[in-house]
């Protein structure tokens, strides 16, 4: 399951960000493997909202296609 199938609300761990180019894009946003984030919305043909610690991070549907996550 990729990042962009999650619901709004749902609590959700980051199993794997393929490649450098994400690995580097997700580390510019404080996300790595093995968080714990909730998705705090989705915007209709826009980006996925999540949260982590009281932060909202608005990431691209192309980039959020991309992080491999598992239901937490």
């Amino acid at each position: 399951m990729t990042m962009d199938g999650m619901k709004r609300g749902q609590k959700f761990r980051i199993v794997s960000l393929p490649g450098e180019t994400v690995k580097s894009q997700a580390v510019r946003f404080g996300i790595g493997e093995g968080e714990v984030v909730t998705c705090a919305g989705i915007i209709p043909a826009g980006p996925v909202v999540i949260s982590k610690n009281r932060q909202e991070i608005a990431i691209g549907r192309g980039l959020a296609g991309r992080i491999t996550v598992e239901p937490a």
